[in-house]
């Protein structure tokens, strides 16, 4: 009898782009900007994405699109977000302590992610990096090759 295993990477889809974003914006306010850049309309979804570690689980915000017409859907995440840990039963200063997680951490960098899924051939991601960039306060933006991810595990959602 032949026994068949499956891998994680049977299941990962590569088809999508992911986009970096460096700004000093806020979420809600680059949201915002891109809706009037893209044409979209990124809305807040009220469940973050949670990732755990071993001090404990982060949240990261994130805004979604669904374009029902081209199938497509949109996400903008954030790549930062900081934990507090309570030290267990001391009076010292210091009994909290801040974690920075990342959900790439290869681009630590990076500020924001824009992944688009579902996309076809005629996409042109080129045409989306340069409204991006006409941006006010966005730094630059550029796309990542998902292929060679270590941590790609944390875009499934």
């Amino acid at each position: 009898m032949a026994i068949h295993k499956i891998q994680i990477n049977d299941f990962i889809s590569e088809d999508y782009e992911l986009i970096a974003i460096h700004s000093s914006l806020e979420d809600y306010k680059l949201a915002f900007a891109i809706n009037s850049a893209l044409d979209t309309h990124l809305m807040k979804n009220e469940s973050n994405i949670e990732i755990a570690i071993s001090e404990g689980k982060s949240a990261f915000s994130n805004y979604i699109f669904d374009d029902e017409e081209s199938d497509v859907q949109w996400t903008l995440i954030e790549n930062k977000t900081t934990i507090s840990t309570a030290k267990k039963k001391t009076t010292q200063l210091f009994d909290e302590v801040d974690i920075t997680v990342f959900l790439l951490p290869e681009y630590k960098k990076a500020d924001y992610f824009l992944k688009i899924e579902n996309i076809d051939y005629n996409f042109d991601e080129e045409e989306i990096i340069e409204k991006i960039l006409s941006i006010k306060n966005i730094t630059t933006a550029y796309t990542i090759e998902t292929t060679n991810l270590k941590s790609k595990n944390n875009l499934i959602f």
